[in-house]
């Protein structure tokens, strides 16, 4: 079964101020939909082609290079479309917010830090949110369309809220300000989806 392009549950201008709605449409509709493509080109006629994209991505050095680059690409933008929402921001509640705090100290540190690993990511990347291994929250970065759940990944675990600091993400409205991208991000995040991945990761 060829992977296709997830539809977005809100519209495209539904995130503006924050980010608006012509990166939405070139980001969504054309860079995911090219993850898609290329990803089914490059799992033709391999085992692949039949597997779940989260057992390709955790099994992902079998792979070849551009399995890893579109598969993250579709995984990690199918994550991106479903945290956001126009009715986004504030703070998480309940488990996650507990978990936060005994994590990281505050929700303020977490986004401290979360912030700061999407800033320091060199280049094009990722910002996650992950569960480890022993349930415990962590927060990394990965270059490219890597993430945690990779195999190859320096810091492994579930990812629950991704941040794209891919210029593509941010580049027409807030140019080379990737800082306030950053900030404008939270507006949009949608912690009763993050809690709901916090949930079934655990």
């Amino acid at each position: 079964m060829a992977f296709e392009l997830p539809a977005l549950a809100y519209a495209t201008d539904a995130l503006e101020p924050h980010i608006d709605k012509m990166t939405m449409e070139i980001h969504h509709g054309k860079h995911h939909q090219a993850y898609v493509d290329n990803l089914n080109k490059a799992l033709a006629g391999t085992d692949g082609e039949n597997q779940k994209i989260e057992d390709i991505i955790k099994n992902i050095s079998k792979y070849a290079m551009a399995v890893r680059n579109n598969g993250g690409g579709h995984f990690n933008h199918t994550l991106y479309w479903s945290i956001m929402s126009p009715n986004g921001g504030g703070a998480p509640t309940g488990d996650l917010a507990k978990a936060i705090d005994t994590a990281f100290g505050s929700f303020d540190e977490f986004k401290k830090k979360f912030a700061e690993a999407g800033m320091t990511r060199f280049g094009s990347g990722w910002s996650w949110l992950s569960v480890a291994a022993d349930g415990k929250l962590q927060v990394s970065s990965t270059p490219n369309q890597d993430n945690p759940l990779m195999d190859i990944a320096e810091v492994k675990g579930t990812p629950i809220l991704g941040m794209d600091v891919w210029e593509h993400a941010y580049y027409l409205k807030y140019q080379n300000r990737r800082a306030d991208y950053v900030a404008a991000f939270m507006n949009v995040v949608n912690w009763d989806a993050v809690s709901e991945r916090f949930a079934k990761a655990k």
